[in-house]
């Protein structure tokens, strides 16, 4: 305790520091004009609210938000974007159409899906999960079907984990017998 009435004592014994004044620094920017918000871009139009059904499909490290609209001309969106643009590769729009080719509704329905991590197969496979379990919900005699083609099972492979010892999780360092 004598410690710190010691230290105390010492700091006290300090002369304060003088104060200065700070020369103001004044920033001129030339004011900004006043633009009133033009109508055509606070109102956005949204048609009538539309019935869809939901469902989620996971591949790898990829999740894919669905929204199956049962009422559409087709259309299909991924993250905002039309499906050509995101997925340009053939094989990977042909994964995420052929639930919807088996259901013989190609054409009919609208989705929009919103992906998150992974790679652009894995959005790809999980989307297809996630339209399959969305059309499922939406007309249950699709179920046998779906599963049978296999569009219902989740994949439940993924990256192994890296072992300590070795440099990948099964590559072991180079070894030399000599």
């Amino acid at each position: 305790m004598e410690r710190k009435s010691a230290s105390k004592k010492t700091a006290a014994a300090k002369p304060a520091p003088k104060k200065t004044a700070l020369k103001a620094t004044i920033k001129k920017t030339p004011p900004k004009a006043a633009t009133a918000p033009s109508p055509e871009l606070e109102v956005k139009e949204q048609g009538p609210k539309r019935e869809f059904v939901k469902a989620l499909g996971r591949r790898k490290e990829a999740t894919a938000e669905i929204r199956l609209f049962p009422a559409g001309a087709g259309e299909i969106t991924v993250n905002k974007k039309p499906l050509s643009s995101y997925f340009p590769q053939f094989e990977l729009r042909e994964a995420i159409l052929s639930p919807i080719r088996l259901a013989g509704r190609e054409g009919k329905i609208d989705a929009s899906a919103r992906l998150r991590g992974g790679g652009s197969r894995g959005q790809a496979e999980a989307m297809r999960l996630g339209i399959a379990r969305a059309l499922v919900k939406l007309d249950e005699q699709l179920r046998r079907s779906m599963k049978k083609s296999g569009f219902l099972t989740r994949d439940a492979r993924v990256k192994e984990r890296k072992k300590y010892g070795l440099k990948k999780a099964r590559r072991a360092p180079q070894w030399a017998k000599r």
